[in-house]
């Protein structure tokens, strides 16, 4: 072969065999599947210790239940009962001490996430009741009109 086939060759391997040099310094020995799999992906051993002393940010729907079982209670029975309460009330990282009272999402973005009208033929989407959002109250926040606990009941 001629040279200018030799040099982008070499240049490639010496990439190549730079960056697995780098690897070798920069990943931890740790760092990998280990005998757990793919299934957690790849972690390392040597901070799982750490990681489990991170504070969690979202607690569940039973960390809810415990003060406000009547409202966890209503809205089971609802259509939304298998929505967590944190995707429109937000993380309940420090709560009720930090904030006392968690803000609460009442976009219209957030509920047309899920009820703007779509076909979607091999998914259970259609099961939704969808909206067109053009044409259903543009210009209004969904609970203007419907109880997000209770979102077949109007509210006016």
């Amino acid at each position: 072969m001629k040279g200018h086939v030799w040099r982008p060759l070499f240049v490639v391997i010496g990439l190549v065999a730079a960056i697995l040099v780098f690897r070798m310094f920069y990943v931890p020995a740790d760092f990998g599947v280990h005998d757990q799999g793919y299934t957690f992906g790849f972690h390392r051993l040597g901070n799982e210790q750490e990681w489990k002393q991170f504070p969690e940010k979202y607690k569940g729907t039973e960390y809810c239940n415990e003060c406000h079982d009547d409202k966890v209670e209503s809205i089971s029975k609802s259509g939304h009962g298998i929505i967590p309460c944190e995707d429109c009330h937000g993380a309940a990282f420090n709560h009720p001490e930090d904030p006392e009272k968690l803000t609460v999402d009442r976009s219209r973005a957030l509920c047309l996430r899920c009820h703007s009208e779509l076909y979607m033929p091999s998914s259970q989407r259609n099961d939704l009741p969808g909206i067109n959002p053009k044409t259903h109250n543009e210009g209004m926040e969904c609970s203007e009109c419907h109880n997000p606990h209770n979102p077949s009941l109007e509210e006016m």
